[in-house]
């Protein structure tokens, strides 16, 4: 589907938007006639690949399941709350800002669930405000760890991914850390 604007009547689109449209289709007929000249069956070998792809993602329903589950408990308990007035404390003395707590402990379990909690911080303090600044903040610098660990190592069926999850946790720390001192830091300079 496509969703750019539509040019007035008689008027031409804009560059950009021919070429764009032609992108995606000029890589897919160039893949085919790279593998059509290489001699390689290309529909069987698309077909294999589609196998695979439905085979890795049948493998992963359980693994995303159990995570959509977390988030789903944390957002319907009060978990979070009480998570983040039990945090709020150690939040104040590294300058953290309290209301961006939250979106702290979505951010490595879900890209959706952390969005949707940036976007009400946004609607509720604006985004030109130290709340919005440092939420957008973190949320461009950090990953959703358990998601990424979820699916990835889920796909190849590794099952102990307790060194994997300590390390992404810890740079997610480290993220949110840096994320709040630069924006205290820009924020200052405003």
């Amino acid at each position: 589907m496509h969703l750019s604007p539509v040019p007035a009547a008689g008027a031409a689109a804009p560059a950009g938007d021919q070429l764009s449209a032609w992108v995606v289709p000029a890589l897919v007929a160039g893949v085919v006639l790279w593998g059509l000249w290489r001699r390689v069956p290309v529909y069987e070998a698309f077909v294999r690949g589609a196998r695979s792809g439905v085979a890795t993602g049948l493998r992963l329903i359980p693994y995303l399941v159990a995570m959509l589950s977390a988030v789903e408990l944390l957002s319907s308990t009060q978990a979070l709350e009480q998570l983040t007035r039990l945090l709020e404390p150690a939040a104040a003395l590294a300058g953290i800002p309290a209301p961006v707590l939250p979106l702290m402990l979505l951010r490595p379990l879900s890209g959706a669930a952390s969005m949707g909690y940036l976007a009400a911080l946004l609607r509720r303090y604006g985004p030109d405000s130290l709340v919005g600044f440092t939420a957008s903040v973190v949320q461009g610098s950090t990953e959703t760890t358990l998601y990424v660990v979820t699916v990835y190592l889920g796909s190849v069926g590794i099952r102990d991914a307790r060194w994997s999850v300590a390390a992404g946790l810890l740079a997610d720390a480290g993220g949110f850390l840096a994320a709040c001192a630069a924006s205290r830091l820009w924020w200052g300079r405003t």
